[in-house]
């Protein structure tokens, strides 16, 4: 339940803009700015902030790699392309450029760097040797936490309307401009996704309001200042003044997929392998053969269109052909990232690429000439392929069962 605000907890700062809050609680004073992501007049209240209030602690809505991909010019040169396809977070990091392509997009048409004010609260904090805190929850945590908490219906409604989104060309008026300069883009983006789906809602502003609110009261000192996103302030507001301590393990772990995917992963391998068996068994091995062979074309031809569709390496192709029948049969590992690990094996990106790809990443065209979202769509086209040949497979393997 939502705690009442009253002017005995919270006051307006007088000598501020209405996006600076104080909350006293404990004897302790969080100072709260409320800022838009693309906002240069943001920027420039943070430093007034800090530089007057000389705060005990500076938190920022920054977990530790987002900082570090805010504020190292040369971060793609240490991305690890192929260490992320092993760790299958191809999804997750196409998922992060979505949102950061959103706000370049609108940082570009506003004349400001998404995340400037951010970055001003570091470098204002270590000019006046003020002690930082980073307090947002990591973002992979967060984006894992969004995929798997989504059935398989709104991972699809929320894939097919993000990339319909994506480029969809939208003009942007002096008004809608004026308009944006004076608000968090990103959460209110989220807001809308939440009204939509109110499972992102809750793990993408909910959750954090209360990790940013939780990690605001165990850092140091009696006068904080805080520097959030706008859309975070009220919640935050709320959890700072409940005095009930949270425990922040509960908001980190990533939930586990719901069973029916399991099912489904391991449940298709299973009739596949015992029908073909079975086949043999009454039909003779012959006839088992041919659905073998029937199952392996089946898989790995259109697997294989797929990736020849996203101009793919020969050897991707390949890889994708001959691997489309096995990974169909397990679910450990899909046919799309063996595609896309053969790809950056033989086309790796190269550094201008990554840097382009967020303004690349709206335009169809650039999907086949930048080799990173070239990648993407290997994987995406190559698995698309594979579920493709799966379900044709399995239909005609069962029903020769069946007759």
């Amino acid at each position: 339940m939502e705690i009442p605000l009253t002017e005995e907890t919270i006051t307006k700062q007088n000598n501020y803009s209405e996006d600076v809050q104080t909350v006293h609680k404990n004897g302790r004073e969080f100072i709260i700015v409320g800022t838009a992501h693309i906002s240069r007049q943001s920027a420039d209240l943070v430093k007034e902030v800090i530089t007057k209030e000389m705060p005990d602690t500076v938190c920022i809505e920054l977990d530790e790699k987002r900082y570090k991909a805010l504020s190292e010019k040369n971060r793609w040169e240490n991305l690890d392309l192929k260490t992320i396809i092993k760790e299958k977070q191809l999804s997750t990091l196409l998922m992060n450029l979505v949102l950061a392509s959103y706000q370049k997009k609108l940082g570009e048409k506003l004349g400001v760097t998404p995340g400037t004010e951010l970055l001003e609260a570091a470098k204002t904090a270590k000019e006046l040797q003020l002690p930082i805190e980073l307090c947002d929850r990591e973002v992979r945590i967060t984006l894992r936490r969004s995929w798997n908490s989504m059935s398989l219906w709104q991972r699809l409604k929320f894939l097919t309307g993000g990339l319909a989104g994506l480029f969809e060309k939208q003009e942007l008026t002096e008004e809608k401009l004026a308009e944006l300069r004076s608000k968090d883009v990103l959460s209110e983006m989220m807001e809308e996704l939440g009204k939509a789906m109110p499972v992102l809602k809750r793990v993408l502003i909910d959750e954090r309001d209360t990790y940013l609110a939780e990690k605001m009261k165990r850092s140091d000192g009696k006068k904080v200042v805080a520097v959030v996103g706008a859309g975070h302030v009220k919640g935050i507001i709320s959890h700072l003044n409940n005095d009930e301590e949270v425990d922040l393990s509960t908001i980190e772990e990533i939930p586990k997929s719901a069973p029916i995917g399991k099912i489904i992963g391991w449940g298709i391998p299973v009739i596949i392998t015992a029908s073909i068996a079975y086949i043999g068994y009454s039909k003779g091995l012959t006839e088992a053969g041919d659905n073998a062979i029937f199952w392996f074309l089946a898989n790995g031809i259109p697997s294989a269109i797929g990736a020849a569709i996203a101009l793919a390496h020969p050897f991707t192709i390949l890889a994708s052909f001959i691997a489309a029948p096995f990974t169909s049969l397990t679910p450990v590992i899909g046919a799309g990232y063996v595609a896309a690990f053969v790809q950056v094996f033989f086309q790796p990106p190269v550094v201008k690429e990554f840097e382009s790809v967020m303004t690349d990443l709206n335009k169809l065209k650039k999907w086949w000439e930048n080799k990173l979202l070239k990648v993407f769509l290997v994987f995406i086209l190559a698995s698309l392929g594979s579920v493709i040949g799966t379900y044709v497979g399995f239909f005609e393997i069962v029903s020769n069962v069946i007759n």
